[in-house]
């Protein structure tokens, strides 16, 4: 299998819409690929339904408001320090595996996010060694490294030393998939990574290459299955905030009473996030969960909330509903698949 860079690419100035550029980075990727990408959990009513419920939040907007001069910037304060402002009120969410859709991968996105002072959450998943991706940042770049537990808890200190020494700012633990949801395309098609293609944070073989995909099994899904730590649980919580220098944001949450713990763990954000739907199946979108998460912080902390934003009004009905800023995840992949980097 390759990336969409086996048919070529093109500029994205033809295109109006995320809606637009999906469509044609569905049509270029190859279809285990696509398929990989697109999919959700099961019947994929949640994937379907972190989109469909922005449209039920109708915005009432004021008249007679000068909007000759419009700022977009928007700033995260963990504490009175540590305070961080972006040019726009998005950043990018981790996503694994950049370089099926592009050459470049994650070196590609991470000069994205410099040229544009965005925000980029770094995958453990990454098919870029995450030093190569920190290299690759300027000044203007903010780096946070998302983590996954491993059962061997010394692969995950390794990488969250690792992260802190080559200067990510914040760790984002994913909290949502102790184990991998049964994601039918990806067991339809015996989804496995690219043969050219590895997950660069790890040397050994077996945790950087996908076990092989066969019919009706994902090579991806064993691996998870297999390296992923089953009891993660509050406590593990509590020692990645006192191991981290550096602060831990939870990803996953979609319950005010589970903010309220990660606060009481140490968490220092939340993200609002239901993992695209590539989970839980039938479980609540992020934007229904998020004015019941941002009722039980009482703006203790910073909240971030991703899944199914696919337009700038989007962005401001979570903004409105009191979210801190966003993570935008699929359309970064859509944008790699079919847009050429200017450095390329």
């Amino acid at each position: 299998m390759s990336g969409g860079g086996g048919k070529g690419y093109e500029s994205l100035k033809s295109y109006i819409s995320v809606a637009d550029v999906e469509a044609r980075a569905l049509d270029l990727l190859p279809k285990a690929i696509r398929d990989y990408y697109q999919s959700g959990a099961d019947d994929e009513s949640t994937v379907a339904r972190n989109k469909s419920e922005f449209r039920k939040y109708l915005i009432r907007p004021r008249v007679l408001v000068n909007v000759q001069n419009l700022d977009t910037k928007v700033s995260v304060a963990f504490n009175s320090r540590e305070i961080y402002t972006f040019e726009y009120p998005f950043g990018i969410a981790p996503t694994a595996f950049h370089r099926m859709a592009h050459p470049q991968g994650e070196l590609a996105t991470c000069m994205a996010a410099a040229q544009t002072n965005t925000l980029m959450i770094c995958s453990t998943l990454s098919t870029t060694r995450l030093e190569d991706i920190a290299q690759t940042a300027t000044i203007n770049t903010h780096l946070w490294f998302q983590l996954y537990v491993y059962r061997d808890r010394r692969i995950t200190e390794n990488l969250v030393n690792r992260a802190i020494s080559s200067g990510y700012r914040a760790l984002v633990l994913t909290v949502d998939a102790p184990m991998m949801g049964r994601r039918r395309a990806d067991e339809r098609n015996g989804f496995e990574l690219p043969s050219h293609l590895k997950m660069e944070n790890f040397d050994a073989e077996l945790l950087a290459r996908t076990f092989k995909g066969k019919e009706g099994a994902s090579g991806f899904g064993e691996y998870v299955k297999n390296m992923f730590d089953l009891t993660l649980n509050w406590d593990d919580l509590r020692w990645l905030i006192e191991y981290s220098k550096i602060p831990v944001i939870v990803k996953g949450i979609v319950r005010g009473c589970d903010a309220i713990k990660a606060l009481e763990a140490g968490a220092r954000g939340i993200v609002v996030s239901n993992h695209g739907g590539r989970q839980i199946e039938s479980t609540v979108s992020t934007i229904e969960a998020l004015p019941e998460v941002v009722k039980a912080v009482q703006g203790r902390c910073p909240i971030f909330v991703d899944d199914g934003i696919r337009s700038g009004t989007d962005i401001f009905k979570c903004i409105a509903l009191g979210a801190d800023m966003v993570f935008i995840g699929r359309p970064i992949i859509y944008g790699l698949t079919v847009g050429v980097c200017k450095n390329n």
